[in-house]
């Protein structure tokens, strides 16, 4: 994918404010942006507060405010996430290069989140990820199950 001029921060948030008119927009001018609205991923999901965080030069970060996400039975971790603690997804994998910031928040980052929360309502029920990407674990979680591990041991 081609990388395309970066998208200012004003227009970003000019274009979430006009999707979203009852969300919340921080901006330090050019060098940051905080997102918080409502999603609701179909006619039969409930509705989640979201917070999206944009730094210039860094990837955004999306996280899950309200409600407290739970777990699949028998699951330990959510699914497809930075930090299930924090409730920050993974939305995309960024080796492949699918975001940059030339593209919108409205046409990429805030529709995925919708299609992670709908694959996540759909697993909350199953216990099964249909939502795709790459099967990753966070660096959070693995060092909690090793301190876990070593604790058993003695």
């Amino acid at each position: 994918m081609e990388q395309m001029k970066r998208i200012s921060l004003l227009n970003q948030a000019g274009a979430l404010k006009s999707y979203f008119p009852n969300s919340t927009i921080k901006r330090i001018g050019e060098y940051e942006l905080t997102w918080e609205g409502e999603l609701k991923p179909s006619i039969s999901s409930r509705t989640y507060k979201i917070k999206l965080r944009c730094r210039i030069g860094k990837s955004p970060k999306i996280y899950v405010i309200k409600p407290q996400l739970k777990l699949a039975e028998g699951k330990k971790y959510l699914p497809h996430v930075y930090s299930t603690p924090e409730q920050q997804l993974c939305l995309y994998y960024p080796d492949n290069r699918e975001w940059n910031q030339g593209m919108y928040y409205v046409n990429t980052i805030i529709p995925w989140t919708s299609e992670w929360l709908y694959h996540y309502e759909i697993w909350v029920s199953t216990g099964n990820w249909h939502g795709g990407g790459v099967v990753h674990e966070n660096e959070v979680e693995i060092a909690e199950e090793k301190s876990q591990s070593v604790e058993t041991k003695y």
